[in-house]
């Protein structure tokens, strides 16, 4: 009989603890979730309080069956999955489904892999806490009820195969609500103005700096009059002002402004830097990393000035208790740090040190004294004029924690740094080097990324640490929302510029509308959204998503039964589903008119077909339509009568080749050049609407040299008339009396001999 059996949630955990326990002490991993609720109809006992009916997942009954064999021969019995809701529901899974006794089953929690930590967890154990478990029991059956529920009422109403979830709906509904907003925004220009000064000092040195004008101008007219004034009028200093300011380091990281901050400065989904924080909390390099708590330890903030100090000097350093202000910040005691201070570089992938230096700098940093800045605003006025111009300036006089990190923002290209004005006094007399008026443009809401969409979950209250990942990639798989990039458009504005007493007028181009990873809908998530918002308003609803949330907080804390809240919400829920299926069907499949094709004068629809958004023309009259897939990107909401007619330009003729015809299609495999009968695939980059003969051409002659080569044969044996070895689509093969015979592995169709192509042929024949 061994003395403890110790599991907890992963192989890689289970190695670096079993490090630090050493003899006596045997280690072993559920991976993960050893039973969930039966995939069995429901799974859940309505009538009976909603009793879960739960089932071991079958990937997991080899592993039950070695975790029950080493329980049942062990002297006590170690739970020590992770110390959220989700962990100690691990922990009671396998305390059922193993039968463990009370009187040898420990359940231990620590926040790190640590020697100290894990040792610490061992001397100080406790039971499993029921009510922890009960949260995410509740969360668990009132998902499955919704998503068993709504899931069916889309089917009939709108489309097979549809699926719906209480947080991913409302997340979805974010990103369409955006996209609309963004659909019915109209861009209106202004004129900004900006002048470049020249400031004389005593001695005669001279500085160019640069202000902006306290007014934006409507028209043309407007800023072209002030050009005219600014022509000959003295400019003089009006007000100088310095003010001394502090910039504050952020708090530590919880799991949201982690995933955030990963996403802005390293360009990491939230999926991804989940699974990098993991692998990092695994080897023992981090803390815990589904948290939102801000608050460190007293011996992590001591190790962090020791090393501020060693590193820095003692200035540097400034102790900080951050407070968490989430509500139900209960799930963990610490933000995510690194495990050891000390510790500036891990060995470990690419992606892993830099998650882990991003980690270690921003606790650092947390912990370093505040950066003092002196700003200065200066006034400028214009003689005969209302307007000033307005020059702001920055000096850094002690950069503090601005030395190892600074965070970062959603947009930091507008940010703009602040310059260095030159020493200037009430009064002083200006010249103007330049003034520029250029016309700009109002932009319109951004497009959610993956971060500013958890933040704004985190704001709203919707999920908690360990849902956003999962939120964000259902919705993406489920094809409710796509994550792309955005070329832009050309856009062309005017810039008026005075210098040297004359007014020059140009035009100039610039690139708007480029974006990289943004989230927006797809034509079905906007549908399915319209329709759950009319239907099912309470699930849609923010604060009701919000309020369940804390609900479930409260049963964590033991506040409330997690019975009494199911039953609650359900009633009422299942009265609301019951109506939306006597209602009429919403039909997705239901054509939007747009107009009527010029050429055949027939109506012009777009709908939501079987294989996606198509656009027809015709059909009213019994003659059968024609169809054209919507470009990616095009939304039915969306889309002009003028984009739609684009779609049926293909297939297009683009000239001749070798006297015959090449035409660019679409088809069943996508786009495509024929020639001559034969097909060849367009690249990724090239768009079967604008691609032009030049390229066409370069496509099929590459396609024959490909074939070309391909017929060469590798190998020929004169010994055996008309046995070959070639190259085929596939890669090579035999050829052989009119038959093709495929290469087995470990030869190497170069050095194939007589004797084993033979072989090959006589037992493939077999």
């Amino acid at each position: 009989m061994q003395e403890n059996l110790v599991i907890v949630e992963s192989p890689a955990k289970a190695k670096t603890i079993e490090k630090f326990l050493g003899k006596g002490y045997v280690v072993k991993s559920s991976f993960g979730h050893i039973r969930d609720l039966s995939k069995k109809e429901l799974g859940i006992d309505i009538k009976n309080d909603f009793a879960p009916n739960y089932e071991i997942s079958p990937d997991k009954k080899k592993t039950v069956a070695e975790l029950e064999k080493l329980a049942k021969s062990a002297k006590t019995v170690w739970l020590a999955s992770d110390e959220d809701r989700e962990g100690e529901a691990i922990a009671w899974h396998l305390a059922q489904v193993l039968g463990l006794r009370d009187e040898n089953t420990k359940r231990i929690v620590f926040h790190e892999i640590t020697k100290n930590a894990i040792l610490h967890a061992i001397e100080n154990p406790r039971g499993i806490d029921l009510n922890r478990v009960n949260a995410q029991q509740a969360r668990r059956i009132l998902d499955r009820l919704v998503g068993f529920e709504l899931s069916p009422v889309l089917w009939k109403k709108i489309r097979p195969s549809l699926s719906a979830g209480r947080v991913q709906s409302v997340a979805v509904r974010l990103i369409v609500e955006r996209e609309r907003e963004i659909m019915a925004f109209r861009s209106t220009p202004y004129y900004r103005v900006v002048a470049d000064f020249i400031a004389v000092d005593p001695d005669g040195k001279k500085s160019v700096f640069r202000a902006e004008l306290n007014k934006r101008f409507a028209t043309e007219q407007e800023a072209v009059a002030l050009l005219e004034k600014c022509k000959t009028a003295r400019f003089t200093v009006g007000s100088v002002e310095r003010k001394p300011a502090k910039k504050s380091p952020a708090a530590p990281f919880t799991t949201s402004t982690l995933q955030q901050e990963a996403g802005r400065k390293l360009g990491m989904s939230v999926s991804q830097t989940m699974s990098v924080a993991q692998r990092l909390y695994e080897a023992g390099y981090i803390t815990y990393m589904r948290t939102d708590s801000v608050n460190l330890s007293g011996q992590a903030i001591a190790a962090a000035k020791a090393e501020i100090v060693g590193l820095f000097g003692e200035q540097y350093s400034e102790v900080r208790n951050y407070k968490t202000k989430s509500k139900g910040a209960q799930e963990a005691h610490e933000a995510i740090r690194p495990s050891y201070m000390n510790k500036r570089e891990i060995d470990a992938t690419p992606a892993e040190k830099r998650l882990y230096d991003l980690i270690w700098k921003r606790t650092l940093a947390s912990q370093m004294a505040s950066a003092r800045i002196e700003r200065t605003v200066a006034d400028i006025d214009i003689e005969g004029a209302e307007e000033r111009f307005v020059a702001t300036g920055e000096v850094v006089q002690f950069d503090g924690f601005l030395r190892l990190y600074s965070e970062s923002t959603e947009d930091e290209a507008q940010e703009g740094e602040s310059a260095l004005l030159p020493p200037l006094s009430k009064g002083d007399q200006l010249s103007a080097q330049s003034v520029t008026a250029s016309q700009r443009f109002t932009q319109s809401p951004p497009r959610y990324s993956e971060a500013s969409l958890v933040k704004r979950l985190e704001e709203l209250g919707i999920g908690r640490p360990s849902t956003y990942a999962p939120t964000i990639s259902t919705i993406i798989t489920r094809g409710y929302v796509v994550k792309e990039n955005r070329d832009g458009s050309k856009r062309e504005y005017a810039q008026l510029k005075l210098e040297k007493g004359k007014i020059d007028r140009k035009m100039l181009s610039e690139n708007v509308g480029k974006e990289k990873n943004k989230l927006s809908p797809t034509d079905i998530g906007m549908i399915v959204t319209d329709y759950l918002d009319e239907q099912f308003a309470d699930v849609m609803d923010y604060n009701f998503t919000a309020v369940v949330e804390k609900e479930f907080d409260e049963i964590a804390e033991g506040a409330k039964s997690w019975v009494d809240m199911i039953r609650g919400f359900y009633s009422k829920f299942h009265t609301t589903v019951d109506k939306a299926l006597e209602s009429q069907p919403v039909r997705s499949s239901q054509a939007h008119l747009l107009g009527t094709d010029p050429q055949s004068g027939k109506p012009v629809y777009v709908k939501i077909g079987r294989f996606g958004p198509v656009a027809q023309i015709g059909g009213d009259d019994g003659e059968k339509p024609r169809y054209a897939s919507l470009k990616k990107g095009q939304l039915i909401a969306s889309i002009t009568l003028e984009e739609a007619l684009d779609l049926f330009s293909l297939p297009r003729t683009v000239g001749q080749f070798e006297e015959k015809d090449v035409v660019i299609g679409i088809g069943k495999f996508g786009p495509y050049v024929r020639h001559d009968g034969k097909f060849v695939s367009l690249a990724k980059t090239d768009d079967p609407y604008t691609i032009e003969l030049d390229r066409a051409v370069a496509l099929i002659e590459e396609k024959r040299q490909k074939d070309a080569k391909s017929k060469v044969p590798i190998r020929t044996y004169p010994e055996e008339e008309g046995l070959q070895v070639l190259n085929g689509r596939y890669g090579p093969y035999i050829a052989f009396g009119g038959k093709n015979y495929r290469i087995p592995k470990g030869y190497t169709p170069e050095e194939l001999t007589l004797e084993e192509c033979r072989e090959i042929i006589a037992k493939s024949k077999k």
